[in-house]
């Protein structure tokens, strides 16, 4: 396992004009057409730079039903348009995602009313 976590830091570290050789390589000798290189080597940007690109959509995820377990159903419910049942076994799964993929004031709002109900809240 050593040597392959050594290998993943060696490709990692590859400079762009290195990349460019590997593909080349790559293509004439083995016949492989390497399409994710220009990905590789975008990915290690550097520090802030996912600050940058501010995430658009989360999960929001119930952590815990808390004291008031019923409240906390009651506003999955309400909340989600789940039947009673459902909204009941969302919330004994937790932790479990309430909505997925929706906006940051959606996210937050929902946050803010489950916290308010008792409940265990984090977004992703």
């Amino acid at each position: 396992m050593a040597d392959l976590k050594q290998f993943a830091e060696q490709l990692v570290n590859l400079t762009v004009k290195e990349v460019n050789e590997l593909a080349t390589i790559l293509k004439d000798e083995y016949g492989i057409e390497p399409a994710a290189a220009a990905v590789a080597v975008a990915g290690p940007a550097g520090p802030g730079a996912e600050a940058a690109a501010e995430q658009t959509e989360f999960t929001v995820v119930l952590k815990d039903a808390g004291a008031s377990k019923l409240a906390v159903v009651k506003a999955v419910k309400e909340l989600t348009g789940l039947g009673l049942k459902e909204a009941k076994d969302l919330v004994d799964s937790a932790p479990a995602n309430v909505k997925e993929g929706v906006a940051k004031d959606e996210a937050e709002g929902l946050k803010k009313s489950l916290e308010e109900a008792g409940a265990v809240v984090e977004l992703k």
